[in-house]
C-alpha cells in the first residue's frame, strides 16, 4: 500500500503497525512523535495501530534549533516550578555540528535549552540526532514554535512535542513575517489561550510592548519574554524602557529573548532587572562559540550582581572619589 510520510510518497507492506514501520525506517520510536493523517498517535499505541493505504504521517523529533564553575549562590529563579540555577539560557541550533553545541552548552552552564520540532529524516535514520548529544536529563529541554506564522501551527507543533517528550514546558513564538521575524501578537494570545487550556505551562516570546506582556500574563503564561532586538540581529536592548515597564508589573519570569549580540548586550538586559536572558544566535555565530558561551555565562551573573547592588545615580556634574579637604 502507498502512504506518505514526512510530505513523501512510500509504498510498504500490508498490513503493517506503525511499530513495524518504524523498524523498517530504522527509528527509536521512544526519540520521535507521530501524527497519523493530524491526530498524534500515543507512543503507547504504536504496536497496536495498523496503517491503512493514504495514510498520512509526520514523523518529527527534536534539533538544535554543567559548567564548571557554579552561579552565583543560591541565587535562583523559579519557572513552572522549574528552579534553573543558571539565568541564561541557551539555544541549540546554527551551530556546526552536534558536538560543538554541547560543548558551548557545557561552557555556558546553562539549565535549559530550546529545541526546534522538525520532521526526522526517514531516508538517513542513521543520522545523529540532538538527544544523542545533549541528554534531556541533564538539561531542561524548552520546545518551541520556531517558523511557526499561524496560531495553528504553533499549537501542531507543541502537540506533537508534548508527545515525543511529555514535555508540557514550552515556548510559544508565532512570527509576523520572514523580513523581521517579528511576533504576531494576535496570533501568540490565541494559541497562549488554547494552550494553557490544554494544561501547557507557556513561556511566551513576545513584543516589548507592556501592554500586551500584561494581557500574556493575565492569560497564564508563566515566563514573559520580550525581545530585545529582531531575532538574529545582534543590536542589542533597543527598548529598555519598555522591557524596564514590563519587569515592574510582572508577576512572572522576564526574560529578554532574542537579539543579544555580545556579552555587555547581556549585562545590560541582567542590569535592568530581568530574571534572565536567551540567546542563539550570539554564541552560535561567534568565531569562537565556545569562549562566547563562557563569556555570555558570566556577563549574565555580572549583569544580576550589579542589579542587585544597586548602580550609583546618575549625575549632572563630577563629583570626586577623594575628599578636597585637607589637600597639601
Amino acid at each position: 500500500m502507498n502512504v506518505t510520510i514526512n510530505g513523501e510518497r512510500r509504498d510498504v507492506p500490508a498490513p503493517i503497525t506503525l511499530q513495524q514501520l518504524l523498524g523498517e525506517l530504522g527509528l527509536d520510536g521512544r526519540k520521535v512523535a507521530i501524527e497519523r493523517n493530524r491526530e498524534i498517535v500515543p507512543k503507547s499505541t504504536y504496536e497496536r495501530v495498523d496503517l491503512a493505504d493514504g495514510d498520512k504521517l509526520e514523523i518529527v523529533h527534536f534539533i538544535g534549533g554543567g559548567a564548571p564553575e557554579g552561579p552565583v549562590a543560591d541565587d535562583t529563579f523559579t519557572v513552572a516550578g522549574h528552579v534553573l540555577k543558571s539565568r541564561l539560557i541557551v539555544g541549540t541550533g546554527k551551530y556546526k555540528d552536534f558536538e560543538e553545541t554541547a560543548r558551548a552548552l557545557e561552557a555556558s552552564g546553562a539549565d535549559m535549552v530550546t529545541v526546534a520540532v522538525r520532521r526526522v529524516n526517514v531516508s538517513d535514520p542513521t543520522k545523529p540526532m540532538l538527544v544523542d548529544f545533549v541528554d534531556p536529563k541533564k538539561y531542561i529541554y524548552l520546545p518551541n514554535t520556531a517558523g511557526c506564522f499561524t496560531a495553528d501551527d504553533a499549537l501542531r507543533t507543541l502537540r506533537l512535542a508534548r508527545e515525543a517528550g511529555g514535555w508540557d514546558l514550552v515556548k510559544l513564538e508565532v512570527l509576523g513575517d520572514q523580513k523581521t521575524l517579528y511576533p504576531n501578537m494576535i496570533e501568540t494570545l490565541a494559541a497562549a489561550e488554547i494552550l494553557i487550556k490544554e494544561k501547557f505551562q507557556v513561556m511566551v516570546y513576545c513584543s516589548d510592548d507592556p501592554i500586551m506582556a500584561k494581557r500574556l500574563e493575565d492569560l497564564g503564561c508563566c515566563a514573559i519574554m520580550p525581545l530585545a532586538a529582531p531575532i538574529g540581529s545582534g543590536l542589542g536592548v533597543q527598548n529598555p524602557v519598555g522591557i524596564r515597564l514590563i519587569i515592574e508589573q510582572s508577576h512572572v519570569p522576564v526574560i529578554v529573548d532574542a537579539g543579544v549580540g555580545t556579552a555587555s548586550d547581556a549585562t545590560v538586559a541582567m542590569e535592568l532587572g530581568c530574571d534572565g536572558v536567551l540567546m542563539n544566535t550570539a554564541i552560535a555565530e561567534a568565531k569562537d562559540p565556545i569562549k562566547m558561551a563562557r563569556a555570555m555565562k558570566l556577563a549574565v551573573e555580572a549583569g544580576r550582581l550589579a542589579y542587585q547592588a544597586g548602580r550609583m545615580k546618575r549625575k549632572m556634574y563630577a563629583d570626586p572619589s577623594s575628599p578636597l579637604a585637607g589637600l597639601i
